[in-house]
């Protein structure tokens, strides 16, 4: 038994890369999974997979910046397993541009995934978390929303806020023992910066005190103990995951 079962878990962004580890880590470690995106044909490739281990997932189509689609997504938890114990918040998108050009529609359109949808499941989470008085919501944040980084101006400003937020809602929340934390990645190994060439990988790794990119399983080796019973007494933390890179 893992040190999650008989827990339930939403995961958002659960299609690919950090959330998809996300996701299957939290069944391994016997939690019961809603994955969460806006892929229908990706989503149940990672409910299958999960199914295929032997752990037990579903999944939903939702927009997180919607706040309709946040309340239905835990009201489905919450219907079909009777509660919901961990809150993962990972959709994230990027619209990169230099700050002199940037549309407000690319501005716009980050800080309402990323933030906004993250405050969207928050808000419909707390009241199931509240009632069971237990909960655990870990936010997927950013090195880039603590150092800043060129032509991401949406993006750090939406993982930085991302982190603040955080820190009010643990604040909010600590006395109904739920507790909140961010999760700080900084460069993994996913389908973005695979499109890195093999110089720029070798020079972006150079500055990075590991000497190496993150592995998705990294970052989700700390979700897990942040939902798990190892990390009772944490909350409103940051955690960076990122190599030594940004100390």
């Amino acid at each position: 038994m893992g040190q999650l079962a008989g827990k339930t878990a939403l995961v958002t962004g659960a299609s690919r890369g950090i959330g998809r580890d996300i996701a299957v880590r939290l069944a391994e470690e016997g939690a019961s999974v809603l994955c969460v995106a806006t892929n229908e044909a990706l989503l149940r490739e990672v409910v299958g997979a999960i199914e295929g281990k032997g752990g037990k997932a579903a999944f939903a189509v939702a927009d997180v910046s919607r706040p309709a689609d946040a309340d239905s997504v835990v009201e489905k938890v919450v219907k079909d397993w009777g509660k919901l114990d961990i809150l993962v918040n990972n959709a994230g998108i990027t619209r990169d541009n230099l700050l002199m050009r940037m549309k407000d529609e690319e501005f716009d359109r980050v800080l309402e995934v990323n933030l906004k949808g993250a405050f969207n499941l928050c808000r419909a989470a707390a009241r199931p978390m509240m009632k069971q008085r237990a909960g655990r919501i870990v936010n997927i944040s950013s090195v880039v929303g603590m150092v800043g980084n060129p032509g991401q101006a949406n993006y750090a400003a939406s993982k930085g806020g991302l982190i603040a937020m955080t820190k009010s809602v643990a604040r909010e929340l600590g006395s109904r023992g739920i507790t909140a934390n961010c999760v700080c990645p900084g460069f993994i190994d996913t389908e973005m910066t695979q499109k890195l060439t093999e110089d720029q990988r070798k020079a972006l790794a150079g500055t990075i005190a590991l000497g190496r990119l993150g592995k998705t399983s990294d970052v989700s080796g700390v979700v897990a103990f942040l939902a798990g019973p190892g990390a009772d007494y944490v909350t409103g933390q940051d955690i960076v995951v990122d190599g030594g890179m940004t100390m």
